[in-house]
């Protein structure tokens, strides 16, 4: 059966022609999952979040990409289940990374059941997906008590959520981007603290990690 998206060729194209650049490795999944600036502020808040409680949480990273970011969280976690649709990428990663409570799977987060944790952890990752996509994905999020959302966002006013096709681009061509709890979302949380926020440049928007409690 077709699935009702082009996400997954888009994604193994990105990979495949290092759409995203490139380094040693033959995975990389941007600067966004690399760059100190972006990358460090983003572990600190994260690890003063996962280190709160008195029992290490679940954590299920939807869009893991090349794991660079995942990598330095998995200690903090009860167990760490991470999850991305390209198949040759979970495979190398499930080679290349190994820890006790760390599980790779690979799937299409808008398609398929997703797996239970406590928190889920999504990493510039609606931002490439369209409308529906993220529609299908925020119904499912209604099951984790904690979301961190991280988007790539206009670092001015803007028209939320515009539509887009599936695939390397961002809303923030349209000068948009997206916030779950507007419509057509309309993501119903108990509490939302923003954790970072880092600035690119007037042109390249801004950066933004946002904390949901759900439930």
């Amino acid at each position: 059966m077709k699935k009702p998206w082009p996400t997954k060729d888009a994604m193994e194209q990105v990979y495949e022609m290092k759409l995203w650049g490139s380094d040693a490795s033959e995975f990389y999944s941007g600067s966004g999952s690399h760059h100190p600036e972006l990358v460090d502020p983003y572990i600190h808040v994260l690890t003063s979040f996962l280190t709160s409680f008195k029992n290490p949480p679940i954590v299920c990273d939807l869009g893991c990409g090349d794991f660079n970011v995942g990598k330095k969280l998995v200690k903090y976690t009860q167990k760490y289940v991470a999850v991305d649709i390209v198949p040759s990428l979970i495979e190398h990663n499930t080679e290349r990374f190994k820890a006790k409570n760390l599980e790779f799977h690979c799937m299409d987060i808008a398609v398929d059941d997703l797996p239970s944790a406590d928190c889920a952890i999504l990493r510039q990752v609606l931002q490439h997906l369209s409308n529906a996509e993220v529609q299908s994905i925020a119904n499912k999020l209604i099951n984790y008590k904690y979301v961190i959302l991280t988007e790539h966002l206009p670092n001015e006013d803007f028209i939320p959520n515009k539509d887009i096709i599936s695939g390397q681009g961002i809303r923030l061509k349209k000068q948009s981007g997206i916030d779950l709890l507007a419509p057509p979302f309309n993501f119903k949380v108990k509490k939302v603290k923003q954790l970072l926020s880092v600035t690119l440049n007037a042109k390249r928007g801004i950066i933004v990690t946002t904390l949901y409690k759900v439930f």
